[in-house]
C-alpha cells in the first residue's frame, strides 16, 4: 500500500539508523509514521511479524487510540519516517476518505496476522 504522496508537503522526518528503534513495545504512542525510505521490522513479543518498506504506515493504533505501543519497530537499514500527528491525521481523513479506509485496512490485516500466530488453547 503506497499513499506516500499524501505526506509529501511539510513532512516531519525522523531518521532512524539501521539497528535502532523507532519506538518500542509498551511506550506511549500518539503518532503514526510513514516509511519514506529504507526497510524496518515490526516486532511483537521478540518476533518479527512484518517487514515494512517505502510507503507503509506504522503506529496507526497510537493515532487512533493513544496508549501503549503493541509492537516495536526496528530499522533493518537506515530509514526515514514521516511523523503524522493527530491534527494532520484528522486533516487527511477529512480531505481523503480513501486514506481512512486504507488505515482501517492496515489495522484489520495486522490484527488477522497476529490472530493467526496465536496458538488456540485446545492446542496447548
Amino acid at each position: 500500500m503506497v499513499f506516500f504522496e499524501l505526506f509529501a508537503h511539510n513532512p516531519t522526518i525522523i531518521k532512524v539508523p539501521a539497528g535502532q528503534t523507532l519506538f518500542a513495545e509498551g511506550e506511549d504512542g500518539h503518532l503514526m509514521f510513514v516509511l519514506a525510505s529504507g526497510k524496518a521490522e515490526v516486532i511483537v513479543n521478540n518476533r518479527v511479524v512484518e517487514t515494512l518498506q517505502h510507503g507503509n504506515i506504522v503506529g496507526e493504533m497510537g493515532i487512533v487510540s493513544p496508549g501503549p505501543r503493541s509492537a516495536s519497530v526496528v530499522a533493518s537499514t537506515d530509514c526515514e519516517f514521516v511523523a503524522v500527528d493527530e491534527k494532520r491525521f484528522q486533516f487527511l481523513v477529512q480531505q481523503t476518505p480513501f486514506f481512512a479506509t486504507q488505515v482501517m485496512r492496515v489495522m484489520a490485516e495486522r490484527l488477522r496476522a497476529v490472530n493467526q500466530m496465536v496458538t488456540p488453547i485446545e492446542d496447548i
